[in-house]
Parts: C-alpha cells; structure tokens; sequence
C-alpha cells in the first residue's frame, strides 16, 4: 500500500466540519467558564465546568495548530483569519507558534537539531559525560512534578509572552497578542470580576497542566525515534517517533485528535476531524501500537535517549560502593 496515496484522501477540508469543530469548540469554552463562574461555591458544578472548560482550551489550542498547517479550512485566508482569532484564548501569538512548530516538523527524529522540539531529551552518552550540575539541572526538568504544573505556568503564561524566534517571525503580531489578552482578561473582569479572572486562571493552567503532558506523550515513549543524518529516515521519525495514545473516543474528540500524533507528523494536511477515521483506516499491517493510559503514565519514566538500544531509558542507577568484609 502507498502510505502517503491512503493519507492523502484525508487530506481533504471541509468548511461545514471545520465550522462546527471552532465554533462548537468556543461554544463550550465559554459555556463551561460561565457555569465554573456561577456555581463557583457549588464544587460539585463548578469543577466538572472547570475540567470542561480545560479541555476546550486544549481543543481550541490543537485548532490554531491546525490552523497553522493550513489544514483546518478550506483556504489559507481562513485558517489564518482563525489562527489569529485563538491566539488570546490559547495564549500563543498564531504567526510564531505556526513558524515554529513547522520548524518542529522539519526537525522531528534528529538527535542534531533537538532545539526545534518542546521537550528536550539527552542522550545516555550525554548524560554520562556531563558534569553534576548539568546533570543535576536534567533531573529537575524532567521531574514530572516539576514539567507539567512549572511547565505549562512558564510556557503558555510567560513563554509565550515573547516566544522563541518572536524577532524572527513577528514582533508586531507578539504584542498585538499580549494586548488582546489583557482586553480578554478586562473584560472578564468587568463582567464576572476578581472571582471570574482566578476562576479562568485556575482551570486555564490545568490545561495547560493537561497540554504538557499531552506533548510530553508526543515523542516520549520507549519505543521512539532519534537518529542522526545520514541515516535519519524521515517517514520513521514520522510514523515511529511521534505516539498514537489510545485514550478513547471521548478523549480523542476532547483534544481533537492531537493523541493521534503520528498521522498527523506523516501528514499534515489532515484536519483534526478526519484523522481518527484516517488511523483507524490504516490496514492491520500498518496498523501502529497504541499507547494506552497506563503505559503513557509509565513513560513519565523514561528520561534519556540510549543510542545503542535505539530506545528510551530512565536514568541510570546510581553506582553505590560495595561493602567488603575481610574474613578473620
């Protein structure tokens, strides 16, 4: 079978599906955040709303990364029009995060421009040669208790106030973002006050708590690929070195299919909404192995990559000295 002939059928965009994914995505963005507000002595209706509303911030997210490949609408004006109209909601200014992640892309498997992933990863021999204080500065990125809360606070509320590469692809566009997002929280202020803004903040960082761990997930399992040039094989560092996560239906639909991250790095042009049927399609042969929950939670573990074994490791075990008794 012709891998890229299959996909390519589902590279297809369709106005009607993409309009009922963005709007019906902002429709329960600020459903959600009214009920969190409203019932916010209420635990029992506000967290389920909470939890709600951090989910459709990572949809909406997924969305403007959609948009950035040119794949959600049907033209490049439209994706970009709605690019630009998520980026206060998702707080990444829609011209750098979309230059950027195509840098992601173009980078994705090669061990020698690590610079263009969201995650970093050492290698074993890395670790093995670096000294104590690098080393110890890598543990404390990859704590997963540090990564995920630190993580998405640093990236989706400071990070992405003048992110990498923002001289580059658009200092205009940077703080025309950062002022739309003040407007946003001045008018939820007006509106719902001090209880309204720490409400959006509150359950805005647990999706972004949920979109670290998500891209965590993307290129961190046992299994992966890295290589170096010549050898990098492009179609593996695509299908092998980015996850299928296996959460279900609903999972799947909450976060737009971002857990089917393999397509999706085969071929871009796919829309969010076609990609399910597009893995699910694939014939048993090509079928990949499915992360489910369990084994994703596992993979929290894995830290450095072992070129040798050609595959995701923890730290090594620390080396303690052996006692030895002297007999008589």
């Amino acid at each position: 079978m012709d891998l890229r002939a299959y996909t390519r059928q589902y590279a297809v965009q369709d106005n009607r599906l993409a309009g009922l994914s963005y709007f019906g995505t902002f429709a329960v963005y600020f459903a959600s955040l009214f009920l969190a507000i409203v019932y916010v002595d209420r635990w029992y209706v506000m967290l389920p709303a909470g939890i709600v509303f951090a989910f459709a911030a990572v949809r909406l997210y997924v969305l403007q990364h959609d948009c950035g490949h040119h794949s959600l609408f049907e033209t490049r004006r439209q994706n970009e029009l709605a690019g630009h109209v998520l980026s206060p909601f998702t707080f990444a200014p829609f011209e750098v995060m979309k230059q950027n992640h195509n840098l992601h892309h173009a980078g994705v498997g090669n061990l020698e421009h690590r610079e263009t992933g969201e995650i970093h990863t050492m290698t074993l021999r890395e670790w093995n040669a670096a000294d104590w204080k690098t080393r110890l500065a890598y543990r404390l990125y990859r704590n997963p208790f540090i990564l995920i809360p630190l993580g998405a606070a640093f990236t989706y509320f400071i990070r992405y106030r003048w992110p990498k590469n923002a001289a580059r692809f658009g200092v205009r566009g940077v703080l025309l973002h950062n002022v739309s997002i003040l407007l946003f929280l001045g008018v939820l202020w007006w509106i719902a006050g001090t209880t309204g803004v720490l409400v959006w903040l509150a359950f805005s960082f647990l999706g972004g708590m949920i979109g670290v761990f998500l891209v965590y997930l993307q290129h961190n399992f046992e299994d992966t690929y890295w290589d170096r040039r010549p050898g990098l094989d492009p179609q593996l560092a695509a299908l092998q070195g980015s996850s299928a996560l296996d959460f279900g239906w609903w999972f799947d639909t909450a976060v737009a299919c971002i857990t089917l991250h393999d397509i999706h790095h085969f071929n871009a042009r796919i829309p969010s909404y076609r990609l399910r049927a597009c893995h699910y399609g694939l014939p048993a042969e090509y079928a990949p192995r499915r992360i489910k929950f369990p084994e994703a939670v596992a993979a929290l573990k894995l830290k450095l990559w072992d070129e040798d074994a050609r595959r995701l490791v923890p730290f090594p075990a620390a080396h303690r000295p052996t006692l030895v008794h002297n007999a008589g």
